[in-house]
């Protein structure tokens, strides 16, 4: 069955936001939670995101498998694998930041995915947009981190920059360079199950090394073996990470990381907005100004943002 390209986005963004809506709310239990009688937390990110990437390949290949024409890729396996390196280099990060930092301000931080999408895009990657793009990206961007910004004092001893924070910088500009060897990808005519396995398969390769050399494997399977209540937290957590990057890559291979971006920073935008609608919870001054801000932004790019594609070099 054919579907519309708008039917299709439409399709695809429900699908992001219903998975990692509850791929958020299981990742901060995981990683900010505590188990057992003596309130062990689960320090072991990098395991955390290999069990990841083990479940999303799987997934893939099991796409393939359903859905190929037997046709043979014709992207670089070394493409492949600096996209792995990038997009696994962002999750760890991201993820490791949620040690210094709580949920709400990890969300906040990569709402700034698109800009920075956009701006290596343009760099590496040869894209051009025109300026009603820009703004209207811009408008996306602060409506959401005005919406989402948490009032309070910070206390004396409290860096206003720090670990967190910088992580979070990291996992922008990965995020960003991912984007770049994607829309490469693209170019290749790269099917977006074959994209998700061969990133996910160049991620568990990098992160297997890590896992050995740093004997971070044997730990957290100790801490799994010890806190065994903990093992379908991670095979959910897995599971909602698999279906959310079906139509992730979905979104990458028929629209470009641009859109996707965007997509995964306007639903965790919804996410809220969501909750406000259904729970009769009263939203702040700012927080109306930002979400009429978002929705001219979306408005100002679904209706003059349209780019035209650089040409493909010979």
């Amino acid at each position: 069955m054919n579907l519309g390209k708008t039917t299709k986005l439409a399709l695809c963004f429900g699908g992001i936001f219903a998975c990692y809506f509850y791929y958020g709310v299981i990742q901060e239990k995981i990683t900010r939670g505590s188990y057992g009688l003596d309130k062990e937390r689960y320090l072991y990110t990098v395991f955390l995101v290999f069990c990841q990437c083990v479940i999303n390949a799987a997934f893939a290949k099991g796409m393939l498998l359903v859905t190929s024409d037997g046709t043979p890729s014709k992207t670089p396996n070394k493409l492949s694998f600096l996209c792995g390196c990038t997009y696994v280099g962002a999750m760890l990060a991201s993820n490791a930041s949620l040690k210094w930092v709580n949920y709400p301000t990890q969300v906040l931080g990569k709402s700034c995915k698109p800009i920075t999408v956009m701006i290596l895009g343009v760099f590496f990657a040869g894209k051009r947009y025109n300026s009603v793009k820009y703004l209207a990206v811009l408008m996306i961007v602060c409506g959401v981190a005005l919406f989402m910004f948490k009032d309070g004092k910070s206390s004396a001893n409290e860096s206003v920059f720090g670990v967190g924070e910088f992580l979070l910088l990291v996992s922008l500009t990965l995020d960003g360079l991912t984007g770049v060897y994607q829309e490469k990808m693209r170019g290749y005519a790269t099917k977006p199950h074959y994209m998700m396995m061969a990133l996910n398969l160049s991620a568990l390769v990098v992160m297997s090394v890590w896992l050995i050399v740093t004997g971070e494997i044997w730990q957290a399977m100790s801490f799994c073996s010890k806190h065994p209540q903990i093992v379908p937290e991670i095979i959910t957590f897995s599971l909602a990470s698999a279906l959310g990057q079906n139509f992730i890559y979905i979104t990458v291979t028929e629209f470009g990381p641009l859109v996707c971006s965007i997509i995964t920073t306007t639903r965790k935008f919804f996410t809220i907005l969501g909750s406000v609608i259904l729970f009769g919870n009263a939203l702040l001054t700012r927080q109306w100004i930002g979400t009429m801000i978002v929705f001219a932004g979306l408005a100002l790019d679904s209706l003059y943002g349209k780019t035209h594609k650089p040409a493909m070099k010979a």
